[in-house]
């Protein structure tokens, strides 16, 4: 098995990396690619050094798989050339999400419509995941008709340079505009704006929350309306759902289908005061969910508190799962 991570040396790629020894992905081939800027850098990976690489060695080498996090732009250039060349790529940028004829895969979820001829795969948006993670289950059963989300993001989300910013603040260190990721200080302070605005006023964050969600459980009737806000915490992103199903449910029932849900981890013990926080899901790549309980302004509701590391099951986790999907069901190679 061949494998390229493209973007190896940011710091979703250094990410990747991590996850793949950890599952033990078996890997033959390791190619490391990034931008120019980064060529000739050492990767380490299973105890061995790597050089990084062009994306034009990177295609050349012709791998089976190659994993992006490399940005929008780089993705649209550059996937179709990869796949063209007979490697499945999957992206984990915006750019093929929303695409028709890409799936949006969270394994746990729909992988099982990956097939052969699949040489880009998208991975859906870290806020997305771990919500659809917890949602899926509960949309199967109860029919999910209205959500209600508030995010709580991660400034390591953002990238390298939000969190130069963060640490620098928090160091007291008064910081150039040219300096900040943010628009505004984010250290002691919580920004409602993550990403760019759109022609409704609403976030790119929080309109891939909507659509994305939609495409993920298939199912394009499902109203949904977010507001996506950036924190001064690194480790995870927190979301805060209101989901209004058109069937009645008992929380118990709700709790323990959860708690029998692969991929998440019930924390819900308010009595000894245990519930999801991005501290505990830090470095793990499960998706944490807590604080459940029924709405009592609306019939057939109920809220919930959703964690999970952004690096992990919101970006790396989720392509390597991806990838060992592929490799057990002989989609790849």
């Amino acid at each position: 098995m061949k494998v390229a991570v493209i973007g190896a040396t940011g710091m979703v790629g250094r990410v990747m990396l991590e996850v793949l020894e950890e599952f033990n992905f078996p890997v033959d081939e390791f190619i490391p690619a990034a931008s120019s800027r980064s060529v000739g850098k050492i990767v380490k990976f299973k105890n061995k050094e790597y050089g990084v690489v062009t994306l034009e060695d990177a295609v050349a080498a012709k791998p089976d798989i190659a994993i992006f996090s490399a940005g929008g732009s780089v993705s649209l250039d550059w996937a179709p050339k990869f796949a063209a060349n007979g490697t499945t790529v999957i992206d984990n940028s915006s750019a093929w999400r929303m695409d028709p004829n890409k799936p949006l895969i969270v394994p746990e979820i729909n992988a099982q419509q990956l097939t052969k001829d699949d040489k880009i795969i998208a991975n859906p948006n870290c806020s997305t995941i771990q919500l659809v993670m917890v949602l899926a289950p509960l949309h199967k059963k109860y029919k999910i008709k209205r959500l209600i989300i508030s995010t709580y993001q991660s400034v390591t989300g953002t990238g390298v340079k939000a969190v130069q910013q963060f640490e620098s603040e928090k160091d007291g260190k008064t910081l150039a505009p040219e300096e900040m990721a943010y628009h505004h200080p984010i250290y002691n302070n919580v920004i409602p704006h993550c990403d760019v605005f759109v022609e409704n006023d609403y976030t790119k964050e929080e309109m891939k929350l909507v659509n994305e969600t939609r495409k993920i459980l298939n199912d394009s009737s499902l109203r949904i309306t977010a507001t996506a806000v950036r924190v001064p915490v690194q480790g995870g992103h927190s979301e805060s759902v209101n989901v209004e199903f058109e069937k009645p449910f008992d929380i118990n029932d709700v709790k323990s289908l959860l708690a029998e849900t692969s991929g998440v981890e019930l924390v819900d013990d308010v009595k000894n005061n245990k519930y999801p926080m991005p501290r505990i899901a830090k470095n793990k790549n499960e998706v944490f969910v807590g604080r459940i309980r029924r709405d009592e302004s609306a019939d057939n509701a109920l809220n919930l508190w959703v964690v999970a590391d952004n690096l992990r099951k919101g970006a790396a986790t989720n392509a390597v799962q991806i990838a060992e999907y592929l490799m057990n069901k002989e989609l790849v190679g």
